[in-house]
């Protein structure tokens, strides 16, 4: 899609939502982020202060993501809403036939006139829709810890399902979390270094470009103290990363009134995945003020209601057979499910896998 395709989808979206449409900042604004302008760019075409184009594009971001779950930032804009452009355009369209179950009982009826979108739609890497289903426990003890003033890493398997729950935590932040804090995410595999790491930072804060002394200060100034998610932070260990960022990120985010807390995803405890912290007997930075919470697999009964919860609205229903063999090859892990949940619903209607 080019840059007016793209917003006359996002439009349209709002429209079927029956939300405001983008108005002529923001449109300018969409545009210029679609085509991979700078702030300093964009505003050599309008009349408004750099940081007042700041500030609408970090709301602009954030319309986008709570009104229509699409989850975007500056740094990652296109993709995600060419996602659910590719969601919106593959259809499954039923068999005339009716469906009849290993049972041999026949299964409602479908008209041969509708036209079904699959469920259990497949994650392309991490899921960019919050398919987030029953960790309500998990997300009270987070806001627990923040709340009494710690930083949280969530720590768990590829694939568990700790991306949904940080983003659910960020959106959810605003009515849960004492004090409000702005929540900023950030996904660290869009990220190559440690200048772009800053670089990242200060864009979604909204505050100018700084590292070091400078972003002590300017974190201070802002507006608002920041709730910073941190997906994939095992990035953190590659090439072009150093201890400095972890030391910097528990420098800013330590005491009761600092102006980051943190909240971290990795597959690995902290002091386990930065290996340079074992030198000289040291411990990880991060490790020393983020309390951790453990993702587990989801439980049968879990798999069972996320199941008939995606089925809910189809005339289609797994047999029992299928459910247990689902539930026994997943092994409890969220994607893993989906991913073969697709493939099953996908043969009831006579889609492709």
């Amino acid at each position: 899609m080019d840059s007016r395709e793209a917003l006359e989808f996002i439009n349209s979206l709002f429209e079927q939502a029956n939300k405001s449409i983008l108005n002529d900042l923001e449109t300018t604004l969409f545009l210029g982020i679609w085509e991979g302008k700078t702030y300093t760019e964009i505003c050599a075409t309008t009349y408004r202060s750099e940081q007042h184009l700041r500030d609408a594009g970090a709301s602009l971001c954030r319309k986008i993501t709570e009104d229509l779950e699409i989850r975007v930032t500056k740094r990652n804009f296109k993709k995600p809403i060419e996602y659910r452009y590719q969601q919106h355009s593959p259809k499954v369209t039923p068999p005339q036939e009716p469906l009849v179950n290993q049972t041999n009982q026949t299964k409602q009826e479908t008209s041969n006139s509708d036209v079904i979108t699959n469920p259990f739609i497949l994650p392309n890497g991490r899921v960019e829709e919050p398919h987030f289903f029953d960790r309500e426990r998990e997300m009270q003890r987070v806001f627990e810890v923040l709340n009494s003033g710690s930083s949280v890493a969530l720590i768990g398997e590829e694939g568990i399902g700790k991306s949904s729950l940080l983003w659910a935590i960020c959106q959810q932040a605003k009515n849960r979390l004492q004090p409000s804090r702005q929540s900023v995410f950030l996904d660290l595999n869009y990220i190559d270094n440690e200048e772009d790491f800053y670089s990242a930072l200060c864009d979604e804060v909204g505050i100018p470009e700084c590292k070091g002394y400078q972003l002590n200060q300017n974190l201070k100034k802002h507006k608002n103290k920041v709730l910073l998610a941190l997906d994939n932070v095992g990035k953190l260990t590659w090439q072009g990363f150093t201890r400095g960022v972890r030391d910097k990120l528990r420098g800013l985010a330590e005491g009761s009134n600092a102006p980051l807390k943190l909240i971290l995803a990795a597959t690995e405890p902290l002091n386990d995945l930065f290996n340079d912290s074992h030198d000289e007997g040291k411990t990880s930075p991060l490790a020393g003020i983020c309390q951790e919470e453990h993702i587990q697999p989801w439980d049968e009964t879990t798999m069972h209601d996320f199941i008939a919860s995606r089925l809910a609205g189809t005339s289609v229903r797994f047999t029992e057979e299928e459910i247990v063999q689902l539930v026994a090859e997943s092994g409890g892990h969220p994607r893993k499910l989906m991913q073969l949940c697709y493939g099953t619903y996908a043969r009831y209607t006579g889609g492709v896998e």
